[in-house]
């Protein structure tokens, strides 16, 4: 039922089909009003510097745009780098230090799939999950970090920093709840816009490959996977986020006859403990060298 109601959202907010185009317009005075709070939100807050270089990458819509493997491949360029996020999707509240650096320290249902993400990949980096990212950013500067990188936080705009945001277009061009957008790019916000193929670029590397391998993945929109997919034998899409247990699992594989799940690094660190065979499509970033410039002045400029 979750699922369900998850992608009939997803369709409704990107594409949506001729009576979900009329709910979309019958909801626009409250889209209005609600991109109107939002900007009310923006011009009233003050940025409070918390001295220390502090980069927020972000998207303005709901849903996935990449943003996880660009902080990657960012943090993975600094030395004492610490990675903040929320940690939607967690089984836990408040601050938690996922990794110090050396050693993870929570489990995937405290973390979140993101945050595990992040340590696991970037086995020097500081990852904190926390509500109140404040709080997160003056635990990492306790904890020796000289960067900070947050993740989806261009709507903080109460904090100090260098927002880099990945430009995106849809056809749905409304704000929340007609459309997908949580914010608009607001004129006198300063922001680095990144765009893919001038920016960045993603690419792909199959790990375990099989000959038979169905697609398992719980990340939003999907359907964005499908240019990088080898030959599967199915798709099975899940809420994004969504917790798995090990029968679903090898429900699909036994139906499907298949020899491995494949899976994307989010879902790989949620289904590693089920001890089943995974294929993994692991996505990644390359930036272009004039991001980094773009930071390096940032801090520059700070000092």
């Amino acid at each position: 039922m979750k699922n369900t109601l998850v992608f009939w959202v997803e369709r409704y907010l990107y594409n949506p089909d001729y009576f979900q185009k009329i709910l979309s317009y019958l909801l626009l005075p409250f889209s209005y009003l609600y991109c109107f709070i939002m900007y009310l939100k923006y011009k009233l807050s003050t940025p409070e510097d918390l001295g220390i270089d502090i980069v927020s990458v972000g998207n303005l819509n709901v849903g996935g745009s990449g943003k996880t493997p660009l902080v990657t491949a960012l943090a993975s360029k600094y030395e004492n780098a610490a990675i903040v996020l929320r940690g939607f999707g967690r089984d836990s509240y408040g601050l938690h230090v996922i990794s110090d650096g050396k050693n993870i320290l929570e489990d995937v249902d405290v973390s979140g799939d993101e945050a595990m993400t992040y340590a696991t990949k970037l086995k020097n980096a500081i990852v904190i999950v926390s509500e109140d990212r404040k709080e997160a950013i003056k635990k990492a500067k306790e904890m020796g970090a000289k960067i900070i990188f947050l993740d989806d936080a261009y709507s903080k705009h109460d904090i100090k920093k260098l927002d880099l945001l990945i430009y995106t277009e849809f056809e749905n061009n409304f704000c929340l709840p007609s459309g997908p957008y949580r914010e608009r790019l607001w004129n006198s916000k300063e922001v680095v816009l990144l765009r893919e193929d001038v920016d960045f670029n993603r690419k792909t590397t199959l790990k375990d490959r099989c000959d038979k391998m169905s697609l398992i993945t719980a990340i939003a929109r999907p359907e964005r996977l499908n240019k990088f997919l080898p030959d599967v034998v199915s798709k099975n899409y899940f809420a994004d986020h969504h917790n798995f247990t090990k029968n679903e699992v090898e429900s699909i594989l036994k139906k499907d006859n298949s020899d491995s799940a494949l899976v994307t690094y989010k879902d790989y660190v949620k289904l590693e403990k089920f001890n089943l065979e995974l294929s993994l499509l692991d996505l990644e970033i390359e930036l272009d060298e004039k991001i980094f410039k773009i930071i390096e002045d940032y801090r520059a400029k700070k000092d």
